[in-house]
């Protein structure tokens, strides 16, 4: 299937690793040229050289911090400049801090709103206006199966992502008729680097095999193994593509069937 997505420009934060650098090989795998941004301006630069040569497309890398307004303005100013254009926006971030409900802190409520809820809205705003130019777009932002079951000691990334699912959902109302799609996909538990370094601290706590671990986790879920980074990379590649034309304001899951919520 062509997914017409040769010689689109695309922005994916995080880029370098994890679910960001998933998502920018499968879009490079499909043609489009990419901006990927970190703070880890050496871990960028040899990963937008990987994707180069494996995919034969034209990589920049911008670090920044994307936490911050003036770097997010500076990595889209420095797109458009590059390469004419931006038409598919990746939002993806690192997760906030870890907090409970009944004492998080102000402090921490404020660096999580800045880190899960202002990046999406300061991203979108900043991308919208050369996608309307264009008279095409696509936004999808990476957020957590927390915005549909609370994860303990995680407060601060349901509710500021639950924030980034009703900004999406307006978002979508407002530029569809831009040709400007926008939609959010929710992972559980994928197997990433910082997800293994997960399960090696609580072997070390615990004494327990890593082996054991994560079997014994695959159990809790339907499909009885936890997912790939790329599974949810191909996901986000066909909502940015042009074969998806009709899906916008959606939130899908992808964690194998772990939140057994109907809606």
């Amino acid at each position: 299937m062509d997914l017409g997505l040769k010689g689109r420009v695309a922005i994916i934060g995080g880029g370098s690793k994890g679910l960001g650098r998933a998502c920018a090989d499968s879009l490079a795998q499909e043609g489009a040229n990419l901006v990927i941004c970190s703070r880890n301006a050496e871990e960028l630069d040899q990963a937008a050289g990987e994707i180069s040569q494996a995919f034969g497309v034209e990589v920049l890398a911008v670090p920044g911090d994307l936490s911050q307004l003036p770097d997010i303005q500076r990595l889209v100013k420095r797109t458009v400049e590059h390469f004419g254009r931006l038409e598919i926006l990746v939002n993806n971030s690192g997760g906030p801090p870890a907090g409970r409900a009944a004492d998080t802190t102000e402090e921490v409520w404020r660096q999580s709103i800045d880190m899960a809820l202002m990046f999406f809205i300061r991203m979108s705003q900043e991308a919208v206006p050369h996608m309307k130019e264009n008279g095409w777009g696509r936004i999808v932002n990476i957020l957590a199966s927390s915005v549909y079951q609370p994860i303990d000691n995680l407060v601060t990334s349901g509710v500021t992502r639950m924030g980034a699912v009703a900004f999406a959902k307006s978002l979508a109302d407002e530029v569809g008729m831009d040709n400007i799609l926008v939609n959010n996909v929710a992972p559980g538990y994928l197997l990433t680097d910082r997800m293994m370094h997960i399960f090696e601290t609580r072997s070390k706590d615990t004494g327990s095999n890593v082996e054991e671990l994560l079997q014994a986790h695959s159990s809790t879920i339907p499909v009885g193994r936890l997912g790939r980074p790329e599974e949810l990379g191909d996901l986000v590649t066909f909502l940015s593509s042009e074969k998806n034309s009709y899906t916008t304001g959606a939130t899908i899951l992808v964690d194998g069937g772990v939140v057994r919520s109907v809606m």
